[in-house]
């Protein structure tokens, strides 16, 4: 996992659920201690990572989370019109043409355009010379992406405009994007997972989809949300004979206990399949006993995600 964070770009992917966002805060914590200046970056207009360090969304902005960790929101509106004032060379022409009406239906209408002004951004946050100007280069950027096969798709879309455009402006922009995040001594795919049937499932299908459809593969694989093996199976099936009659609260914490101790078994099964089957390292977090998960939380699972590297 720590050469993961040696790349330039690393993009946080997973079944819906799973826990992408809170892995990402804590991958960024992690690379900040280690003295690198940090972008983690949300995309389709999420903006929940500030709110983790209880800030306000940071939008299409760049803001400083913490000491040398900032985020940004990444929309396609404002991608786009970003992407078209790179072009035209002007700002106004830009905005003028993102906002007309007739361009806004071309926009739509083209296949995975979203995905392509999208993931430009991103490829640009991660350049060590940016196109924005005045703006300070990042060490490493980590990305929030959306669920598996979004998140695939979006890592595709470059490659899927240069083969359709082929010559021209966007498709040279294209092939630059796409070489990039092809190439795994820049770009990292982080994968996270529940210990769960489904998740495991997805998380194993990525790992092909990527190597077929990017050249790609899987760096790492997060599985989140494990619970702690508390006892034995001896001594839940001990638990479970006790004799005597127990009173109602006492009841309920036995079989909660019990029911813990199967889940905890369930997800360990899980878990053994995913680290035979799956062609990448599989680290664990566990699961916090916490009504809602703020700064402290993901600082706690930043320094556990770290210890196990």
């Amino acid at each position: 996992m720590s050469s993961v964070l040696d790349k330039r770009l690393v993009f946080v992917t997973g079944k819906g659920g799973t826990g992408k966002t809170t892995v990402t805060a804590a991958l960024g914590l992690i690379a900040a201690r280690q003295g690198k200046r940090v972008m983690v970056c949300e995309v389709a207009e999420q903006s929940r990572i500030p709110n983790l360090f209880g800030l306000d969304g940071a939008g299409f902005e760049e803001v400083e989370l913490a000491k040398d960790l900032w985020a940004i929101s990444v929309d396609p509106d404002h991608a786009r019109e970003e992407w078209l004032r790179f072009q035209l060379h002007s700002g106004a022409m830009a905005g003028l043409l993102n906002s007309s009406r007739i361009f806004s239906y071309l926009a739509a209408a083209a296949p995975g355009l979203s995905e392509l002004v999208t993931v430009g951004k991103v490829w640009e946050l991660a350049q060590l010379e940016r196109k924005k100007t005045k703006a300070s280069p990042y060490d490493v950027v980590i990305v929030d992406a959306p669920a598996t096969g979004h998140g695939v798709a979006m890592l595709r879309a470059p490659k899927t405009f240069r083969d359709a455009t082929r010559v021209g402006p966007i498709a040279s922009q294209a092939n630059h994007i796409h070489t990039f995040l092809a190439d795994p001594k820049q770009t990292a795919v982080v994968a996270v997972a529940l210990a769960e049937d489904m998740p495991v499932n997805e998380t194993l299908d990525l790992g092909g989809r990527l190597e077929e459809e990017m050249g790609q593969h899987l760096q790492a694989i997060v599985v989140n949300a494990l619970y702690p093996e508390r006892f034995s199976g001896a001594e839940a099936e001990t638990i479970a004979a006790a004799n005597g009659k127990p009173s109602p609260a006492a009841r309920a914490a036995i079989d909660a206990a019990l029911s813990e101790h199967e889940r905890a078994r369930a997800q360990r099964s899980q878990l053994r399949r995913l680290k035979r089957d799956a062609d990448a390292p599989v680290t664990t977090l566990p699961f916090l006993f916490e009504p809602e998960i703020g700064a402290e939380q993901v600082e706690a699972l930043s320094h556990d995600l770290e210890r196990r590297l």
